[in-house]
């Protein structure tokens, strides 16, 4: 069934695209009503977007006309999503901070409904510590989306983050809020590393940025699970809607996943790039290096397996996901994991592959279960993120839990 959606256009050169929006959005069968800033008259006219959408633009919050019937509510309250393609930097900083002093900021601070934000800026905009500031704050507010902005190149000249996502992909990102067919579904995901403390200062780690996890965690937020994301040290802003849980190290991890399965949870889905080993004696104060000594030597013990354990319940077991980064016979070593700890699905990739996997906004992988595999070329994790959600719900045998 279509949706009611309101489309917020602001000044920027991918306003353009706004216009294809459009179409797309009526395409899936939605009614779209669009409000432009001031700024959005500079780069295209509202007859485009009025003869596209079938309504009359709105463009002013002081209409006489459409504000003796309080316009700016009624708007507010016809929407079912508001989604603002492109969002300026400007529009971002004026709703991070509750400002309302034009019809689609003031909208939008009225709506009950969520707020979907396809950002698009010059790289240098995007990358600016005030804008980011900004993009984190919108992030952890459970009424808002975050979708995008992708890196490449720019009108200005200039290539790197900040151009809006393409129509089509932002339209797929609706379907998928419109669909909500993961409602009624608990997860619980794991992204990032672990950090394993040598003393104050010193710790084991590895390169995890928890892009892939949280990448996860938003997808199916927006597909309308209940996601429990249990998160290493990583600076990633929390996907809207979905609770968060810090740790730092493997049996903080442990114990947050224990008692998030326990509470209930219809999947496991474990990114996290847990450490094998934890120094067995933790110095109290920073080692010093002493002139002439031997270097120290750091015994280890192994860390529990977050992972295996899951599996191995005999009650309260989710469908289990376990994520596998190689350096070399990937599926070989893929294979066996699944075997080995009795998983449901793994999901593998090779991290030796330049511009994938760790610190990458973009992955390639292939997905192994008992008798089958499934191959994903490299794409960006956000976009591989919907697509492995749809593959896993394929292999959903239980019931979701009883909320």
């Amino acid at each position: 069934m279509g949706k009611r959606i309101l489309l917020g256009v602001t000044g920027g050169i991918a306003a353009y695209k706004s216009a294809e929006l459009v179409r797309e959005l009526r395409r899936q069968g939605h009614e779209v009503q669009v409000v432009m800033t001031n700024g959005a008259h500079a780069f295209v006219q509202p007859l485009t977007f009025q003869a596209l959408s079938g309504h009359p633009v709105r463009e002013s919050l002081l209409e006489p006309e459409a504000e003796a019937g309080m316009g700016h509510i009624e708007l507010a309250k016809w929407a079912d999503l508001v989604l603002v393609a492109p969002a300026s930097a400007d529009v971002m900083a004026k709703l991070a901070g509750g400002l309302a002093d034009d019809l689609l900021t003031t909208v939008c601070l009225a709506t009950q409904v969520p707020i979907a934000l396809a950002p698009a800026m010059n790289q240098a905009m995007w990358r600016n510590a005030r804008t980011q500031r900004n993009r984190s704050l919108l992030a952890a507010d459970p009424q808002l989306r975050l979708w995008g902005p992708q890196a490449g190149d720019q009108a200005c000249g200039d290539t790197g983050p900040g151009r809006m996502l393409e129509p089509a992909v932002l339209a797929q990102e609706v379907a998928a809020m419109a669909d909500q067919p993961l409602a009624g579904r608990r997860l619980v995901i794991t992204a990032g590393p672990t950090r394993e403390a040598l003393d104050p200062v010193r710790y084991i780690s590895n390169h995890s940025s928890g892009r892939m996890g949280f990448a996860l965690a938003q997808a199916a937020s927006e597909q309308g699970a209940e996601v429990t994301l249990v998160a290493g040290p990583v600076e990633q802003p929390t996907p809207g809607g979905v609770a968060r849980i810090d740790v730092t190290s493997a049996l903080e991890m442990k114990e947050a996943v224990d008692q998030a399965v326990s509470a209930g949870a219809d999947w496991f889905i474990a990114t996290a790039a847990v450490a094998d080993y934890r120094p067995i004696t933790v110095a109290d104060q920073k080692m010093k290096k002493e002139p002439d000594a031997d270097a120290p030597v750091v015994e280890l013990e192994e860390n529990p397996d977050i992972l295996a354990s899951v599996a191995a319940r005999t009650e309260q077991r989710p469908l289990t996901i376990g994520f596998a980064a190689e350096t070399r016979d990937v599926a070989d070593y893929a294979r066996d994991k699944l075997s080995r700890k009795g998983l449901d699905l793994i999901v593998a990739n090779d991290v030796t592959t330049p511009g994938l996997g760790f610190n990458s906004d973009s992955n390639a992988v292939e997905v192994f279960w008992a008798d089958g595999s499934e191959r994903f070329e490299a794409r960006p994790k956000r976009e591989l993120a919907r697509d492995l959600i749809r593959l896993f719900q394929a292999h959903q045998s239980n019931p979701p839990s009883q909320l």
